[in-house]
């Protein structure tokens, strides 16, 4: 996508936005205008991230020709639970945590 479609995409939604906002100035704040509107700013932040995503890409550094690229193997086999002990879970809390 070149920016020129990009800048087309963001203008459309900022049409779309008055358009919703008009809805809102005639029929009032209702539930299906307020998922409208959120309908919208979920446009507004994919497009942005679109945006983001594509500019990374251009950006991304580009191997040599001929280079090695480094891979990275990771075994099939189970970790060793002694790895784990005492470890937390983020958001859960420790890890088959046992108290005596």
């Amino acid at each position: 996508m070149t920016s020129a479609e990009f800048v087309e995409v963001q203008s459309a939604i900022g049409r779309l936005r008055e358009c919703v906002e008009s809805l809102r100035t005639a029929e009032g704040d209702s539930l299906w205008i307020r998922r409208l509107l959120n309908d919208v700013d979920r446009l507004e932040l994919d497009g942005e991230d679109a945006v983001l995503h594509v500019a990374s890409r251009l950006r991304a550094p580009v191997a040599a020709p001929g280079s090695a690229v480094e891979v990275a193997v990771v075994p099939d086999d189970p970790y060793d639970r002694v790895l784990w002990q005492g470890a937390d879970d983020e958001g859960i809390g420790g890890y088959q945590r046992q108290h005596y």
